[in-house]
């Protein structure tokens, strides 16, 4: 099966970055860590989150992994990078020693993650007791995909988008499951809703259609094919009277406590 690759920084950074941060936003809000934390940001990508968090929750220190070099050096130029300790990583293989951090964070990353049980064991082992384990990811299954219009009409066309290979992981229900069983404390998950208005269809098409995920089922099309597609996408979307296309979002998150010493010892008893 052919995976989603995230190689393109650019590509990815003009595509899906702006509603990676306005997500990640509400997202930070709704965490409301206080500030002084020491953060990690697996999966970091081009470094927009891990930025919001280095402008937004005034950390000790932010450190971002990711397996993607390619990402890795998009990152490195951010404006914010010299905030940034950035590494070469496996999200399941975390390259840190335990209790290293006071918060552990995936964004729009659990559904890539080949064993989420054991990525999210992993940030788990790597957060002191006490600190967050969280997450947010777009709901692929419930059509919250910011690229949904393009995935449906391709679909429609005969032609398979790519998935993430776990997609139904970033469903409510799957991450409440996953965070309570990895033994975490005060489980609680929640939707985010974001919205984008783009100046004209075109705007919303170019943008949309240079990530990993859209792009390499468009480039299996032929050019009448691809064009046909456009119009039905284009036929699918609200336009205002100035030619203005909204549209909008949803991922889910979750978050949660690493359980300290006395909540440990007191779990094991009730199990017994």
């Amino acid at each position: 099966m052919q995976c989603i690759r995230f190689d393109d920084g650019d590509a990815y950074e003009r595509g899906m970055s702006p509603w990676s941060r306005l997500a990640g936003e509400k997202f930070l809000e709704w965490l409301a860590p206080g500030p002084g934390l020491q953060w990690l940001d697996v999966g970091c990508g081009t470094g927009t989150f891990a930025e919001l968090i280095a402008e937004q929750c005034a950390p000790i220190e932010v450190h971002g992994v990711d397996p993607s070099e390619g990402q890795l050096a998009f990152a490195r130029m951010r404006r914010g990078a010299r905030n940034l300790a950035l590494v070469q990583g496996d999200a399941m293989a975390l390259p840190f020693e335990p209790k290293r951090f006071d918060c552990a964070v995936m964004a729009l990353v659990i559904f890539f993650v080949p064993d989420p049980a054991k990525g999210i064991a992993e940030m788990a082992r790597v957060v002191r007791p006490g600190g967050w384990v969280a997450a947010y990811a777009w709901d692929v299954l419930g059509g919250g995909f910011p690229f949904d219009p393009i995935w449906e009409e391709t679909r429609a066309a005969g032609v398979t988008p790519l998935l993430p290979p776990n997609p139904s992981a970033g469903g409510l229900e799957a991450l409440r499951g996953l965070w309570t069983s990895a033994g975490l404390e005060a489980v609680e998950t929640r939707e985010i809703a974001v919205e984008r208005t783009f100046s004209t269809f075109e705007d919303y098409w170019t943008t949309s259609t240079i990530t990993g995920g859209v792009r390499p089922p468009l480039e299996a099309m032929s050019v009448k094919e691809r064009d046909k597609l456009k119009a039905r996408v284009r036929a699918r979307l609200p336009t205002d009277s100035k030619g203005r296309v909204t549209w909008s979002a949803r991922a889910n998150a979750v978050k949660a406590r690493v359980p300290t010493p006395g909540q440990a010892l007191v779990r094991k008893q009730v199990d017994a």
